[in-house]
């Protein structure tokens, strides 16, 4: 499964990301950057290694932010050559080692919930998307995309999520021969499995679970449905994964790029 053949990767970009604040007062959190670039620019170069070319971003708050860095996406890869005047242009020199992207900027509302953005956003998809990818715009991993992908196809859930072992503060999952039986929103537990993003979605999940309502949250009604449903499968991710959060994950992933031990780089 490579090039044109890998669904495209939906990433959710909206939130403001309250708990980072300290470092940046002004770029939305997937802006952040880890070395010199934002960490979206990370996970998609995670997806991109296993052969996905299409990404849609949902985007909210400060959206012009991620339109801003990808019109100029061409000037900051490479040297240029601008040209003024009447006849004025630009040459960008030595482009062979560019991404070959196409990246939609999706509007999905400043204040709108993840579930409402994944619905909105989802008529950028084409007709042959039978399946997509879908995560956070504020975690990496070294999970393998193409294994995910076979998993998903294997056990045909609405929705396959990754489960990670990380401390606590999110939404526990619990398994079953690979379907999920519980799912609980920030236990107070620091054990068990959580929902790490990097998840499979088909389409029958956005048509049976999800709708435009700027307040659904995908991560409760339409999760837990798929779940009693039976529609909701976890791969299992033994590997790195983390998220950023706070100043100390933050540092946590800067320290890690700097020293070029970040394990999330394994597969580019």
């Amino acid at each position: 499964m490579a090039g044109n053949s890998m669904p495209p990767a939906m990433i959710l970009c909206g939130g403001q990301g309250t708990r980072i604040r300290d470092i940046n007062e002004v770029l939305p959190k997937p802006m952040v950057p880890i070395g010199a670039y934002p960490i979206v620019w990370h996970i998609m170069k995670t997806y991109a290694a296993f052969g996905v070319k299409r990404f849609i971003l949902c985007l909210g708050y400060k959206r012009e932010a991620f339109v801003e860095y990808f019109l100029h996406y061409h000037a900051r890869a490479t040297d240029i050559t601008i040209k003024l005047g009447k006849n004025g242009n630009i040459t960008y020199h030595d482009t062979s080692g560019e991404e070959d992207w196409e990246v939609t900027l999706a509007d999905t509302g400043d204040n709108t919930m993840t579930g409402g953005r994944v619905a909105i956003a989802a008529k950028y998809l084409q007709e042959n998307d039978t399946d997509f990818f879908l995560t956070y715009g504020d975690g990496v991993a070294n999970v393998n995309i193409t294994a995910l992908l076979e998993y998903h196809y294997k056990h045909k859930p609405a929705i396959t999520v990754t489960a990670v072992h990380p401390s606590g503060r999110f939404g526990e999952i619990k398994l079953n021969k690979g379907l999920v039986t519980g799912f609980h929103e920030k236990p107070q537990t620091e054990e068990g499995l959580i929902n790490g993003g990097f998840m499979v979605i088909n389409k029958t999940f956005l048509e049976k679970y999800l709708n435009t309502d700027p307040d659904l949250l995908l991560e409760q009604e339409p999760m837990r449905r798929a779940m009693k449903d039976g529609q909701m499968a976890a791969y299992l991710h033994k590997g790195f994964w983390q998220c950023m959060d706070t100043a100390r994950e933050y540092q946590l992933l800067s320290n890690l790029w700097k020293k070029d031990k970040a394990p999330w780089t394994e597969s580019w």
